[in-house]
């Protein structure tokens, strides 16, 4: 799978920008805050219906315009898809071969993406929010009805919520409105946990073989799911409902004291750990980056392996924070397999005969020459 042609209107800093691409290497060398990273963004959010850099998606939308608007045409091996994502202050709208798609969840995962920029880091170090996020999002992208899952899930959270804030402080509760909306949103739980532990098997499958090659044998990776309430993966669905239901059963006075609820999916956290040492607490930064790009390359295995697809790869002034051994490793194993889009400052610091071979914009100002 590759992107052949992208046209910007009103996105970012660009009013117009129409770019050809090789389906090879792509890069943009430029100055920071010269627009490098708007365009790569401009292909995520192309492919994902959401930005990797803000949860605001007026931000973008040019200053001075009423909306925006990413167009592209996506080549596999079906043939060519038209695809168009518009930005207006009220919401965005997909298109998918020129036709409106009724829901975001039916336009996302015809366009595989994979990310890793320096914030992707984070994925290792940074809060659970974050790992959650990077869990559903690659999900979604091989599997679109975890979407709708998720959406239904993050809907019967919100009613529980409002329910119990509506009753914050208080002893009691509608004992059978209370009880039909913690049945429905444990069914849900369990299903977006079983799904998630799912995506962790596979990930961990190739995450270890990649980081034990990257680590040269001498570490081992492993990936866990942390679900806050003690669950056991090997539990059945039925199991799991039950074990969710005691767990809630347990904190509902602590939950009617906050107003929130305090078991479930929303709570659950990943762990890494090389060695059996958890990295994101004893690991070095070196191991700490190790991991995040071990995650990245197994991304990318497990899409092919998924959707019959290598996906494209946007590596966003990532190579200057790898040394030379972890950028030739990441380089080879992409060499001539994955359309990859590289932003940089410079190359002269980049010795692979990937990056000599590939197609080069120059960027400054907003302008972009090839």
């Amino acid at each position: 799978m590759f992107i052949e042609h992208l046209k910007l209107t009103n996105y970012r800093n660009y009013e117009k920008l129409e770019l050809e691409f090789s389906p090879k290497i792509n890069v943009f060398i430029g100055e920071n805050a010269q627009g490098k990273t708007n365009v790569m963004e401009s292909i995520y959010v192309l492919a994902m219906a959401k930005s990797h850099r803000t949860s605001n998606d007026k931000e973008l939308i040019r200053w001075d315009a009423d909306y925006g608007k990413i167009e592209g045409v996506v080549k596999n091996r079906y043939g060519n898809i038209p695809m168009e994502l518009s930005v207006t202050k009220k919401g965005k709208k997909g298109k998918i071969n020129h036709l409106e798609q009724t829901k975001l969840s039916n336009y996302i995962g015809q366009m595989n993406v994979v990310m890793f920029a320096p914030e992707d880091l984070n994925v290792v170090k940074g809060n659970p929010q974050i790992r959650r996020r990077f869990i559903d999002m690659e999900i979604g992208q091989i599997s679109p009805v975890y979407l709708h899952d998720l959406l239904t899930f993050q809907k019967l959270l919100k009613q529980r919520n409002h329910l119990l804030k509506m009753n914050q402080g208080k002893q009691q509760i509608d004992d059978v409105l209370f009880s039909i909306y913690t049945e429905q949103y444990i069914q849900s739980a369990v299903q977006i946990i079983r799904k998630r532990l799912q995506f962790i098997e596979l990930l961990q499958e190739w995450a270890e073989k990649i980081h034990s090659g990257i680590s040269r044998g001498l570490e081992k990776l492993s990936i866990k799911y942390r679900a806050t309430t003690g669950l056991n993966p090997e539990w059945s669905p039925e199991e799991m409902a039950t074990y969710l239901e005691k767990k809630l059963a347990e904190v509902r006075k602590r939950e009617l004291e906050r107003g929130v609820t305090l078991v479930g999916p929303h709570r659950d956290d990943l762990q890494f750990f090389v060695n059996d040492y958890d990295v994101q607490t004893y690991g070095s930064q070196g191991q700490q980056r190790t991991t995040a790009l071990s995650l990245k390359l197994a991304e990318i295995e497990l899409i092919k392996q998924e959707t019959k697809e290598a996906p494209i790869l946007l590596l966003d002034d990532v190579l200057s924070e790898l040394d030379d051994y972890r950028q030739s490793h990441l380089l080879n194993t992409i060499q001539g397999e994955v359309q990859t889009f590289v932003t940089t400052t410079s190359v002269d610091g980049i010795h692979h005969e990937t990056i000599q071979h590939a197609k080069m914009f120059h960027v400054k100002q907003g302008a972009i020459e090839s």
